[in-house]
């Protein structure tokens, strides 16, 4: 089955909302630049009050270690996301589970994957000065072609509208979203949640 991320989750109430329509991970941003920020003291108050299976994951950008592993214990969470520029012996310093992200501009862009080894590579669409949050997709197919690396989480410009052919024809691990769900930036569209992980499920279905 398709795992289903939806990012950059502010607030309780849209926390609730996508783990009731069957999210099975839920990001928090601690990229201060990102207009999805959260306070790590606020997002450990949401995770103390998440459903026992459902997986919250710490996003950074190009952040200190020291940081990562203080915003680790306030906030109870233990995947992390590198959405940034750190390097393959940066990510293997962390005993927890490691997502890498990485822009994928075209086939010679994948290139990079082959010196990481993580838990799953994150695939987002590559814009200018951007981490993550594009809004904008790329070439399925050369996530396909980048499944040789490992479990792959396709993201970028993600919709309820398109996920499903994305699903159909990359067969990820898993799909992230963020700004494909909300009717502004940093607040989620529970329709639109809801629309979104159904059209994964039956998707991965058919």
């Amino acid at each position: 089955m398709v795992k289903i991320k939806i990012c950059g989750i502010t607030n309780i109430e849209d926390a609730l909302a996508a783990t009731e329509a069957g999210a099975d991970a839920l990001g928090f941003n601690f990229y201060k630049k990102s207009s999805r920020f959260i306070e790590p003291e606020k997002a450990g108050e949401i995770v103390r009050q998440l459903p026992p299976f459902v997986v919250p994951v710490a996003l950074f950008v190009n952040e200190r270690e020291e940081k990562i592993r203080d915003i680790q214990f306030t906030t109870g969470i233990k995947v992390l996301q590198f959405q940034g520029d750190e390097k393959p012996e940066f990510c293997e310093r962390f005993s927890t589970r490691v997502i890498k992200a990485f822009q994928v501009k075209d086939k010679e862009s994948l290139k990079h994957m082959a010196h990481y080894r993580v838990n799953a590579y994150l695939l987002d669409s590559y814009r200018e000065g951007m981490r993550g949050g594009t809004g904008v997709t790329f070439d399925w197919h050369l996530a396909v072609v980048a499944k040789t690396f490992g479990k792959i989480i396709l993201a970028g410009g993600l919709t309820p509208e398109n996920v499903a052919d994305a699903v159909k024809l990359v067969q990820p691990y898993g799909v992230d979203v963020a700004g494909g769900v909300e009717k502004e930036k940093g607040i989620k569209d529970h329709a639109k949640i809801r629309k979104f992980i159904a059209a994964v499920r039956k998707a991965a279905r058919a």
